[in-house]
C-alpha cells in the first residue's frame, strides 16, 4: 500500500523544475501588480512608488518549493523583497547581494532574515556582510522556531525554521511598515522568536519535479501506511520519530512536545495558562482543507481542555509548504509586551493590513490596483568598501608568489581531499577547492595587481564567490569579505605596510564575524580545526611557518574527532574512519597554509 501511495505522488504538471520556479515567481506579479520580478536573480520585490516614505527594508527567501513562502509574502506591510533558489536549495549570496544593493531602499537600513538552515544562513549572511561593508546599515537574523529537533540533536546548529517563521515575518513587516527603526525591527524579531514554538507532522514524504522517478516497488523514504512522521521538516527531511496514532492522539503528542515544561530537551518557551497566545496552523501543501480544519479544531479543543489556553487568534492557511507535503504544522506564539507603544503590540502588528498574496484573509486594496505600476526599482547602493583606497600597502609580486604557492599545493591535494570526502561526505570538497584555487591563480597571473592590500584582496574575493560553491565556498567567501573589513578597520589614514601582525589582527576580526554564521569551533571536525590554530598562532608569533605548523596539527587531529557539524554528522559507520580519515576541508586548508609557508621567509 505504501508503494502505491508513492507511485501516485510522483505525478506533476511540470517536469522542468527551472521553468516551474520562474513561472511561479512571475505569477506573483500578475496577482499583485505592485510587485516586480528580476528573473535573472529570482528576486520578487516591491515596485517603487511616487512620494513613498522610505522605511526599513526586509529581505527574506530560501529555496523554492515552499510556496507561498517566501515570495508570496512580498508586499505592503510584510516583506520588501524575497530571493529564491532552486527547489529546496538556497539562493546564492550574489543573488541576495543584488537584492540588498539594487532592489530595495537602503536609506533606513535592511533586515536580512531567513530560516535557520546552513545554506540559507551562510549565503544570506555573506550578502548581509557585503552590504554592511558597503556602507548599508544591515542586520541579519535566522529564524528558528521548530521543536522537532531537540537541543541534544540540534546542538550548535539550533532550531530549524518552519511554519511559525511566517508569523514572525508578518509581525516584523508590520512594524517596518509602521516606521519602526532597523534596531526596533531586528530586536522584535529576536523577541518573537523567543516566544515562538512550532512542530510539524506528515503522512508522506514528497517527490521533487524533474527528479528520477522511483522504481516500481521501491519503498525507500516512504512512510508506511498507518504511520505518521512527527517533526517533519520543510525540505523533505525525516522527522524525529514515527507514531501510529489517531488525530486526537497525534495532537496530544504534538502539544506535549510544544508545551511540556518537563521536556528539557525541547522546552524552549515557558507558556502558562495565564498567557495570551496565538495559534498559527500551516498546511504543508496537500492536506485536504476539511482534514486541516479538523486538525485546527482538535488543537484548539485540547489547548482549552488540557492546558487552560484559549488562543486570542487562530490563524490557518497554507503559508510555508514542502511542495505537496501531506501534513501540517502548529505554532504557538506567546504574546509579550513589545514596549514599542500604542499600535505596536504583537497582536496589533499581526492584525495590521498586509498586501501580500500569501497572507491569509487579506486582499490587495483598490488604491493599489489603481496606482501606476510601470516603474521598476533600479537603485544601486554604493559599495564604498570595495572601491575606496586604503593606506595599507604590500608588495604585490611577493603576495602573489606566496598565495600561488599555497593555492597550487591546495589544488595538487585534490585527489586526497576528494578521497577523504567520498568516505565522510558527498565527495565534492576536493573539486571545489581545486576549482577555486585554480581560478584565483589565473586571476593573479593576469597581472595588474595593486599594492593596496585591501584592493589586492578585493580582486580575489569575487573570484572565490563565483567559483567555489557549497558550504565551504560560502565560509571562505564570508571570511575573505570580513578579512577585507578587518584590514580596512586598521587604516589610520597614513601609509603603512600590511605586516603579519596587521594581517593577524584582520584574521582575528574576520573569525569573529564568521562566528555569526556558523557555530563551528575547533573540535567539531570542520575546516575551523585548521583555520583557528593558524590565526591564533599568527597573532601570537607573527610567523607564517609556525602558524602553518599549528594548522597542520589541527588538521591531523581531526582524524580522531567525531563530527558535530556538516554532512559527516549523518554518515554512518564512524568506526570505519575514526582515527584514519581527517576532515577534508581542514586538510585542504592545511595544504594551502603549508604551501604559503614554504616560500615565506
Amino acid at each position: 500500500m505504501a508503494s502505491l501511495a508513492a507511485t501516485k505522488r510522483i505525478k506533476h504538471f511540470f517536469e522542468d523544475a527551472t521553468v516551474l520556479v520562474h513561472s511561479a515567481l512571475n505569477s506573483l506579479t500578475l496577482t499583485n501588480p505592485s510587485l516586480a520580478f528580476d528573473k535573472e536573480n529570482k528576486i520578487i520585490y516591491r515596485r517603487p512608488t511616487k512620494d513613498a516614505e522610505v522605511k526599513v527594508s526586509m529581505i527574506s527567501g530560501g529555496g523554492s518549493g515552499h510556496e507561498p513562502g517566501f515570495a508570496g509574502f512580498v508586499g505592503k506591510g510584510l516583506l520588501t523583497a524575497s530571493v529564491a533558489g532552486t527547489i529546496f536549495a538556497s539562493p546564492s549570496a550574489e543573488q541576495v547581494r543584488r537584492a540588498v544593493l539594487t532592489r530595495v531602499p537602503t536609506e533606513k537600513g535592511v533586515l536580512v532574515i531567513t530560516m535557520n538552515y546552513t545554506g540559507d544562513v551562510l549565503n544570506f549572511g555573506m550578502a548581509a556582510e557585503k552590504a554592511k561593508a558597503g556602507g548599508v546599515a544591515t542586520e541579519f537574523y535566522a529564524i528558528g522556531d521548530d521543536v522537532g529537533v531537540g537541543r541534544a540533536k540540534g546542538g550548535k546548529v539550533g532550531r530549524r525554521g518552519i511554519g511559525g517563521g511566517i508569523l514572525l515575518l508578518k509581525i516584523c513587516g508590520a512594524l517596518a511598515e509602521a516606521g519602526g527603526s532597523l534596531t526596533e525591527v531586528y530586536e522584535l524579531a529576536q523577541q518573537v522568536n523567543r516566544n515562538l514554538v512550532s512542530l510539524g507532522s506528515s503522512l508522506e514524504r514528497v517527490h521533487v519535479p524533474g527528479r528520477e522517478i522511483p522504481k516500481e516497488g521501491d519503498t525507500e523514504g516512504v512512510i508506511p501506511y498507518g504511520e505518521i512522521e512527527v517533526g517533519m521538516g520543510i525540505h523533505n527531511e525525516p522527522g524525529s520519530r514515527r507514531v501510529k496514532a489517531t488525530l486526537p492522539e497525534l495532537v496530544k503528542i504534538m502539544l506535549a512536545q510544544l508545551l511540556d515544561p518537563k521536556d528539557e530537551d525541547r522546552h524552549y518557551t515557558n507558556i502558562t495558562k495565564d498567557d495570551k497566545i496565538v495559534l498559527f496552523m500551516n498546511n504543508l501543501g496537500a492536506t485536504s482543507m476539511i482534514e486541516f480544519a479538523g486538525a485546527t479544531n482538535e488543537c484548539v479543543r485540547q489547548l482549552k481542555e488540557d492546558y487552560g489556553l484559549t488562543p486570542v487568534r487562530v490563524i490557518t492557511g497554507t503559508f510555508l509548504t514542502s511542495l505537496d507535503g501531506l501534513g501540517w504544522s502548529a505554532s504557538i506564539l506567546r504574546l509579550e509586551d513589545t514596549g514599542l507603544g500604542p499600535g505596536k503590540s504583537m497582536l496589533e502588528l499581526i492584525d495590521a493590513p498586509a498586501e501580500a498574496v500569501g497572507w491569509a484573509n487579506t486582499g490587495v486594496a483598490t488604491s493599489t490596483w489603481n496606482e501606476d505600476h510601470t516603474a521598476t526599482f533600479d537603485h544601486s547602493a554604493q559599495d564604498t568598501a570595495d572601491t575606496s583606497k586604503s593606506h595599507l600597502t604590500l608588495d604585490p609580486a611577493q603576495a602573489s608568489k606566496v598565495l600561488k604557492a599555497g593555492l597550487q599545493r591546495m589544488a595538487a591535494a585534490e585527489a586526497d581531499v576528494t578521497r577523504y570526502d567520498t568516505i565522510v561526505g558527498d565527495g565534492d570538497c576536493g573539486i571545489g577547492l581545486k576549482r577555486g584555487a585554480e581560478a584565483v591563480v589565473k586571476e593573479l597571473d593576469g597581472g595588474n595587481l595593486p599594492n593596496d592590500a585591501v584592493a589586492f584582496l578585493n580582486k580575489i574575493i569575487p573570484v572565490v564567490e563565483n567559483t567555489m560553491d557549497g558550504t565551504s565556498g560560502a565560509i571562505y567567501a564570508i571570511f575573505l569579505n570580513a578579512l577585507a573589513f578587518g584590514l580596512r578597520s586598521q587604516d589610520t589614514g597614513s601609509e603603512q605596510a600590511a605586516t603579519s601582525q596587521v594581517w593577524a589582527r584582520a584574521c582575528k576580526s574576520a573569525m569573529g564575524d564568521l562566528a555569526k554564521y556558523t557555530p563551528a569551533q575547533p573540535g567539531d571536525r570542520t575546516l575551523m580545526d585548521s583555520l583557528v590554530p593558524f590565526v591564533d598562532t599568527l597573532e601570537k608569533s607573527g610567523s607564517v611557518k609556525e602558524a602553518a605548523a599549528a594548522s597542520r596539527k589541527g588538521a591531523e587531529d581531526t582524524k580522531g574527532m567525531k563530527a558535530s557539524l556538516g554532512r559527516a554528522v549523518y554518515v554512518g559507520s564512524e568506526e570505519e574512519w575514526i582515527g584514519k580519515i581527517p576532515d577534508p576541508g581542514a586538510w585542504g586548508l592545511a595544504e594551502f597554509f603549508d604551501g604559503m609557508a614554504e616560500v615565506t621567509g
